[in-house]
């Protein structure tokens, strides 16, 4: 009798175990926070064009603004950023974004202390005066990052990944 009860207990906590090995909840589903943020920063006068590559990526040829960012990086690669009012902040056109597509781009510092830049696909954003949605675009990938992925910076680029636009971590 003490055989079968132990024989049936034991096929209960393997049937047990594989139930809830197979569940993950949705928090886990993306891995683990690397990065959260609220707030980008657009590229400032002084870090235009070539004068100042941040992570061997130039900005933006002239000075852009950001009025709202947020986003996460996530351990398994999962992306996703929110921008709205991205447009530029000098010249003829300020307060405008003249840019029909942004692109996400992640920059880790590898175990050896080289940079690997991470660049999602192209993504839709808004064209025209912030005041009329102009600079808004939501951005979501999956990448694959280095491991580790030391110090992330996430950066708005412009639709060829060649130059940012706004970016985390300043």
């Amino acid at each position: 009798m003490k055989r079968i009860f132990l024989i049936t207990l034991v096929t209960v906590l393997i049937l047990s175990s594989f139930a809830f090995a197979g569940a993950v909840s949705p928090a886990s589903a993306k891995g683990p926070k690397i990065l959260k943020f609220n707030t980008m920063v657009g590229v400032p006068a002084g870090l235009t064009g070539t004068l100042s590559p941040q992570r061997g990526i130039n900005g933006g040829g002239i000075a852009w603004m950001v009025a709202d960012a947020s986003g996460e990086l996530r351990a398994n690669g999962h992306l996703e950023i929110t921008v709205q009012g991205l447009v530029l902040a000098a010249g003829a056109n300020a307060g405008s974004n003249p840019s029909a597509f942004f692109r996400g781009l992640v920059s880790c510092v590898q175990s050896d202390g080289s940079f690997q830049n991470i660049l999602t696909e192209q993504f839709p954003a808004t064209t025209g005066q912030a005041a009329l949605g102009g600079g808004n675009a939501e951005i979501v990938a999956d990448l694959t990052l280095p491991e580790p992925c030391i110090a992330p910076i996430i950066f708005v680029t412009n639709g060829g990944g060649t130059a940012w636009f706004a970016a985390t971590g300043f």
